[in-house]
């Protein structure tokens, strides 16, 4: 189960320079601040702060980012329990009675239960892909291309699926992101998509426009969400929040059941930490002995949601470790700093270079812990942020956000496709279609072209190939399963409400 000369090399990398250790820090600020304040998504301030990995080396960048993505975590929890507005879409089931604890002057202790079930969610998540790693290896070294090409398909229905109730405008709006994502210099020579355009010959340039869809898109609404001030802001008590981060120990089987669920969760492409701690949450109240009380104050239900959504970031690097396949925006965000530094997830990166990835596992360990400490260290400064007005706090970031994207290209095409995606990113918002399924789409649009051309030429262009693949035919049965199964259980609910 443990490749223990790979952990040492791993710990070996780690230790050998104290950058990527320098990084961790800022990273868990950065994600609190964006967490922390309503309408700013973690995924987003992972995409802002992406370009000034581009001068990092691979584990320093991976280790910046994924330390935003754990602060993140917790950071959308605090305004949920304080003002009852999750800071992020993953700290929803914290408002159930994290806010119901603020409003019974018990909002302290919530505080110090969700960062507390946060850093341990974290652990565990993080623990679970430690013993995870080796044997997927073996499993994903089987595919071949076949397999990859139906797994791309395979996560962009789970995404899309998992949309609401729109599923058939994410289906549509990913498939329009694997073109996207086709433009260009083909691996076979052919040019495509350009409308002779030169700048288009090395295909969009994705990371502004995924900043422009996933950032600034939203930044745009930004400015009509008032937020709600709370007398709790001003009665934040450093004491009574370290009391309630030793008393999350004293919720062990929900702390460890929500970090399991999160786990499992966050591995299946497409759900994530948004799902995961409504999820959990509801376990948690089925398993009470006293199911009224949730809602009301019970610090089960902060806990158990807190520990799912941060294990789900542990979850989600599963399949971009093992598939090289983004599960959510937060890795959507990942893949594309593999991209930039020429590295591929997938079967020969988990083969090759598994030191690197037991450094990563271990370090996202240590971010964990460290996170308990910068939390209660900035808790009394992020619970005053969100008096921020959003009409000042848009447009700042914005232009951040412009300059980056001119440092990336080196011309305008950068603040250009900016600017269009934005535009682009708030119409899908708009008219409910999946953001992520199009980021998702067009940053593997040129993975599935390839992985297509190479099952095209192993089989000759001969589809009975395909019949001999039983790995191949179970993909395919899963993701016909995935299209299926939103409208098998709408109709079983139907049945049964008639009855």
């Amino acid at each position: 189960m443990f490749d223990f000369s790979s952990i040492a090399d791993g710990f070996a990398l780690l230790f050998s320079a104290w950058g990527p250790w320098a990084l961790i820090v800022p990273g868990l600020v950065i994600g609190l601040v964006f967490g922390v304040i309503p309408g700013l998504q973690t995924s987003m301030a992972m995409a802002m702060f992406l370009p000034i990995t581009f001068t990092m080396d691979f584990l320093s960048a991976i280790l910046f980012l994924t330390s935003i993505f754990t602060g993140g975590m917790f950071g959308g929890g605090i305004t949920a329990i304080l003002m009852n507005i999750p800071g992020t879409s993953s700290a929803v089931a914290t408002t159930f009675d994290g806010y119901p604890m603020t409003r019974k002057g018990l909002h302290n202790e919530a505080l110090g239960l969700s960062l507390g079930a946060s850093c341990i969610g974290a652990v565990i998540g993080y623990t679970i892909l430690l013993l995870l790693i080796k044997p997927l290896t073996g499993v994903v070294l089987s595919m071949g291309p076949t397999e990859m090409f139906v797994i791309i398909l395979w996560g962009l229905t789970l995404i899309s699926t998992l949309s609401g109730g729109y599923m058939i405008r994410s289906l549509l709006i990913g498939v329009v992101g694997l073109l996207v994502g086709t433009i260009g210099m083909s691996s076979n020579g052919v040019i495509r998509g350009t409308f002779g355009n030169p700048n288009l010959l090395d295909g969009v340039a994705i990371i502004p426009a995924m900043i422009g869809m996933f950032a600034a898109s939203e930044l745009f609404s930004l400015p009509k969400a008032a937020a709600k001030a709370s007398n709790a802001l001003q009665a934040i008590n450093m004491g009574g929040v370290f009391r309630g981060a030793i008393h999350s120990i004293k919720y062990p089987g929900t702390i460890v059941r929500g970090g399991i669920m999160g786990t499992v969760i966050g591995a299946v492409p497409g759900i994530g930490s948004s799902v995961a701690n409504l999820v959990s949450y509801g376990s948690a109240k089925r398993r009470s002995k006293d199911p009224d009380s949730f809602g009301k104050g019970n610090p089960n239900g902060v806990v158990a949601s807190e520990a799912a959504n941060s294990s789900s970031e542990g979850g989600s690097m599963v399949s971009l470790f093992a598939l090289g396949i983004p599960g959510g925006a937060g890795t959507a965000v990942l893949l594309a700093a593999f991209n930039v530094h020429n590295v591929t997830g997938g079967p020969r990166f988990m083969a090759d270079q598994a030191d690197v990835i037991y450094a990563i596992i271990l370090a996202n360990i240590a971010q964990a812990f460290l996170l308990l400490f910068v939390g209660l260290l900035l808790l009394p400064v992020l619970a005053t942020i969100v008096r921020v007005p959003r009409s000042i706090l848009g447009p700042s970031v914005l232009v951040v956000a412009t300059f980056g994207c001119f440092g990336i290209t080196g011309d305008l095409t950068g603040p250009i496709t900016l600017v269009v995606f934005s535009a682009i990113g708030w119409v899908l918002r708009k008219y409910r279609y999946s953001v992520a399924a199009a980021v998702i789409g067009m940053m593997l649009g040129g993975m599935a072209e390839s992985e297509l051309l190479r099952s095209y030429q192993i089989s000759g262009g001969n589809f009975s190939y395909v019949l001999g693949r039983p790995i191949t035919l179970g993909l395919l049965a899963l993701l016909i399963g995935s299209l299926i199964a939103p409208y098998v259980i709408a109709r079983i609910r139907k049945s049964r409400a008639k009855a």
